[in-house]
């Protein structure tokens, strides 16, 4: 079994980066979910795609894509100190999301066979 980390980075609407990785590992489930094993830990803005009641007017909707990874099986958390700088730490998050630590992305890190980052 292959365990890939996801870490992004990027703002969930201000670039595509964010929504690519998502997508990303969405597709190795899908496609090859018996073989990996995935994680994702959101650092930076990226701490923007956990929230829970994004209505975007156009294009990728980021909630439902991790409403759908998390559904899948995937473990997704968000940088705490990164949710605090920003004041949205009490705020509701995306079913299947949950606040972690570098103590948590560290040991995911040793865990990996591969990190990816967006």
């Amino acid at each position: 079994m292959q365990k890939l980390l996801f870490i992004l980075n990027e703002s969930p609407y201000g670039t595509e980066k964010t929504f690519n990785g998502l997508r990303h590992a969405v597709n190795l489930l899908e496609e090859h979910g018996k073989e990996v094993e995935v994680k994702v830990f959101c650092f930076s803005d990226a701490v923007l795609a956990g929230l829970s009641g994004q209505n975007p007017n156009d294009g990728p909707n980021v909630q439902q894509t991790l409403e759908v990874l998390a559904g899948l099986g995937a473990e997704v958390k968000l940088c705490t100190s990164c949710t605090k700088a920003r004041g949205i730490t009490q705020l509701p998050l995306v079913k299947g999301v949950s606040l972690g630590t570098l103590d948590d992305v560290s040991d995911w890190t040793l865990w990996a066979d591969k990190v990816i980052n967006f």
